[in-house]
């Protein structure tokens, strides 16, 4: 449904989630995976921070799982919280948050000091280990007591280095099938975003804010779990994974 500024958000929702999905065929997957784990830990009508939102696509599809829930999205990319403020617009389940994750005051411009749930998917990966080790520290001062944390990442185990070439080697060569028949990656996406009306101006800041897309250490899911228990977590250990990437639940 196109919105009073002529733009179709579900259709920018599809279009991300198309892009995403290039990466991580099986990125559905791990979301139900996720919201089957805040269902048995926390029930159907949780409080939940959206950590790194994006466009809102964990929010959308908690809300669509359990409509009595709330999701408070915080996120500094001025593009993709475009995408989530037009898609929730009229929502009062969801309040979107503009807050930089490297600030250590970015809990202050919460709406609550407390969630039942924190979960974040694909975004982390972005800090090095010594600042998403902070960051966890934060976290775990958000999630109440029996709450939980639900981290879906790549995470890399250096142990493994054969393994980890093969799969990275059948990984790529599936993405350059894909990619021949149309699919856009990351760069590609960003130059749409950048040419239509709407999004080309907070396209253009997301650039001044971000540069170019920089991965950070990536540690494996063993380094998560230990840091997520030294940080006040009782409990810690994956929940799912494909070849690549690990689903990590901590419980508080």
């Amino acid at each position: 449904m196109a919105t009073s500024t002529g733009t179709d958000w579900n259709a920018w929702q599809e279009s991300w989630d198309r892009q995403q999905e290039w990466y991580m065929p099986d990125r559905e997957e791990r979301f139900r995976v996720m919201l089957d784990m805040v269902e048995a830990l926390v029930g159907r009508a949780p409080r939940v921070l959206d950590l790194a939102c994006g466009t809102g696509t964990i929010s959308a599809r908690l809300l669509a799982r359990f409509p009595e829930a709330t999701s408070t999205g915080v996120d500094l990319d001025p593009a993709l919280l475009a995408i989530a403020e037009g898609t929730f617009a009229g929502d009062d389940r969801v309040t979107l948050v503009t807050a930089d994750l490297k600030d250590p005051d970015w809990p202050a411009e919460l709406p609550h000091d407390a969630y039942d749930a924190v979960l974040t998917a694909t975004a982390l990966h972005w800090f090095r280990s010594e600042p998403l080790a902070a960051l966890y520290g934060q976290v775990a001062g958000l999630v109440r007591d029996g709450g939980v944390f639900l981290n879906a990442d790549h995470m890399i185990d250096d142990t493994t280095p054969r393994i980890n070439a093969a799969e990275r080697a059948r990984r790529h060569a599936r993405m350059d099938e894909a990619k021949a028949g149309g699919a856009l990656d990351w760069a590609e996406w960003w130059q749409v975003a950048a040419q239509d009306p709407v999004l080309a101006e907070p396209t253009a800041r997301r650039f001044e804010i971000y540069g170019e897309h920089a991965d950070g250490d990536m540690p494996s899911a063993a380094w998560h779990a230990r840091v997520l228990r030294e940080k006040g977590f009782a409990e810690a250990r994956p929940v799912w994974c494909s070849p690549s990437d690990t689903l990590l639940l901590a419980l508080k």
